[in-house]
């Protein structure tokens, strides 16, 4: 069975590999999980560790990911309007009603 382990957990794997002070080996028996995580979370960390101290990097990117949201619901709310009116003509043609 696949285990998912939190962020804390995967960091505190990530650093204790980074300070050397135990090989990959022992830092994966210790924690009951394969070297090969051991080596991915640390690798990781090195690669990202630099956007920690970039807040506004992440304040940008996370501001694109709403303005890209808001953008396709606005998207969607036009196309839903736009069905909307298409049927409400197509009921008043077939049952010649006036339909709100």
């Amino acid at each position: 069975m696949r285990r998912i382990h939190s962020i804390q957990f995967k960091s505190k794997v990530a650093i204790e590999a980074i300070k050397g002070e135990y090989t990959i080996q022992e830092i994966a028996q210790r924690y009951e999980i394969h070297p090969n995580m051991v080596t991915l979370w640390k690798k990781q960390l090195l690669e990202n560790a630099a956007s920690a101290f970039d807040k506004n990097k992440t304040a940008n990117k996370e501001m694109q990911e709403i303005v890209n949201k808001e953008e396709e619901l606005y998207s969607q709310i036009g196309r839903l309007k736009v069905e909307n009116e298409f049927l409400k003509k197509k009921y008043k043609q077939i049952y010649k009603t006036g339909y709100r």
